[in-house]
């Protein structure tokens, strides 16, 4: 089948740079996406966006580039609940892969248990209304409940602004909830404002919440490095990623986000993404439980 790319879609980067910074043994890449390619695993007919093709053996090659030693693959939205180029890539992962599925309410119980053999452990809410059609309350708690028994958690992806009228949602999930890109904050408030104040309220009154520290490149005002200033990039989101690290440490995860999904005005260098790690996470043991104990517990014990 052909598709047709989003007019003004940009291509992930072909020729990543090799990371200043040396990820420690047993590094995991905790937010990444495969797409298609489309010819095998064809996008949905109710997607929002048709991407570029982005293969499986393509992010192990990034993998190895970067340094990492296993991958936590999201379904992305392009594919909808048609979970199989998700599937296929965590059984041709040589177990360095687990998934986050996204399931609706009337998938099978043999359904989940086949996915949970390939590796998924755990589905993903959107609530970011550009990308995603809303969904009940009810349907996604009856899907959390169906789910929890294996052990899944949920993934929750949604935009600051919506925070408050969620929060008594997320906080009602019966399993472990990972909070994608700290709530998109936006970072021309202050950190201790009121905003991120409320997101880090729900992490610290709510033990099973977690938070994925990542997509800087999506949440910069200040942009990415000049040619000659790789320090700073994306310097404005560092205060707001530090702050969630060091306070949470047990409870806080890294990722790519590759092959970057809906970015509007450039192209992030993955070895760069990765030596924006030392700057939210600044010591050796932050960095150790960010990459390498965080998401080992929540996906390969």
């Amino acid at each position: 089948m052909e598709f047709t790319k989003t007019p003004g879609w940009l291509d992930w980067y072909t020729g990543p740079s090799k990371p200043q910074f040396k990820l420690p043994p047993g590094s995991v890449d905790a937010h990444c996406h495969v797409f298609g390619p489309g010819a095998q695993f064809p996008y949905s007919p109710e997607r929002k966006y048709t991407p570029c093709d982005a293969s499986k053996d393509q992010l192990f090659a990034l993998r190895d580039q970067l340094g990492f030693d296993k991958n936590v693959i999201v379904q992305a939205t392009c594919h909808g609940s048609d979970n199989r180029a998700l599937v296929d890539a965590l059984r041709h992962s040589d177990n360095k892969a687990r998934g986050v599925a996204t399931v609706k309410r009337d998938v099978s119980d043999a359904e989940l248990q086949d996915m949970h053999g390939a590796g998924v452990r755990g589905t993903r809410f959107n609530f970011v209304k550009r990308l995603a059609d809303f969904t009940p309350p009810e349907v996604l708690l009856e899907i959390a409940q169906r789910i929890a028994p294996l052990g899944w958690h949920v993934v929750v992806y949604f935009e600051a602004q919506d925070l408050p009228e969620l929060y008594d949602f997320f906080t009602a999930l019966p399993t472990t909830v990972v909070v994608d890109h700290m709530g998109r904050p936006d970072v021309n408030k202050p950190v201790e404002g009121p905003q991120f104040a409320l997101f880090v309220k729900m992490m610290r009154e709510h033990e099973n919440i977690w938070s994925k520290v990542s997509c800087p490149e999506r949440l910069s005002v200040s942009g990415p490095p000049a040619l000659n200033g790789e320090q700073n990039a994306y310097r404005d989101v560092v205060p707001f990623a530090r702050h969630v690290v060091e306070t949470f440490p047990d409870r806080v995860l890294w990722g790519t986000d590759w092959p970057h999904p809906n970015l509007k005005d450039h192209m992030p260098d993955d070895g760069l993404l990765v030596d924006f790690i030392p700057h939210i996470a600044r010591t050796a043991e932050l960095q150790r439980k960010l990459l390498v104990d965080n998401p080992t517990r929540l996906y390969w014990n």
